[in-house]
């Protein structure tokens, strides 16, 4: 059905929000990134919008912007390939200034959370789909 996921976050500094993510490894697409706005890369037809937050009112009338270090709104949660590139993010996150969040293994499941610059929380999770279709249905 879908094609695309588009994210908008509101990020109360842009230039700092940028180094964050490319301090991580990320990419932007400049074709759609500007003063107002990054293009944050997240994969193949996954895209964060981080949003100054003076633009991304333009997007919500008259609500107001949530303060993510005090109130939730939303979880990012993001799927690799392995373990090891969970704790590889979480860990190149948190040396980029996130706050760590929670860990939970499962052994089959694996996952770690951060919250960036601006308090949104991002998950990272790897799923063993072999070892979850051989367990017994719940």
């Amino acid at each position: 059905m879908h094609k695309m996921i588009f994210v908008n976050l509101p990020v109360a500094d842009l230039a700092a929000s940028r180094a964050f993510f490319t301090a991580m490894g990320y990419s932007f697409d400049e074709n759609f990134s500007d003063d107002n706005a990054a293009a944050l890369v997240l994969g193949d037809g996954i895209v964060a919008m981080l949003l100054r937050h003076e633009f991304y009112r333009t997007f919500i009338g008259h609500k107001q912007i949530v303060d993510a270090k005090t109130t939730s709104g939303v979880l990012v949660a993001l799927s690799t390939d392995t373990r090891e590139e969970v704790d590889a993010l979480a860990d190149a996150a948190i040396a980029a200034g996130a706050t760590a969040g929670r860990t939970e293994d499962h052994g089959f499941m694996y996952g770690r959370s951060y919250d960036d610059l601006d308090g949104h929380t991002w998950e990272l999770t790897w799923m063993d789909t072999a070892a979850m279709e051989s367990m017994p249905p719940a």
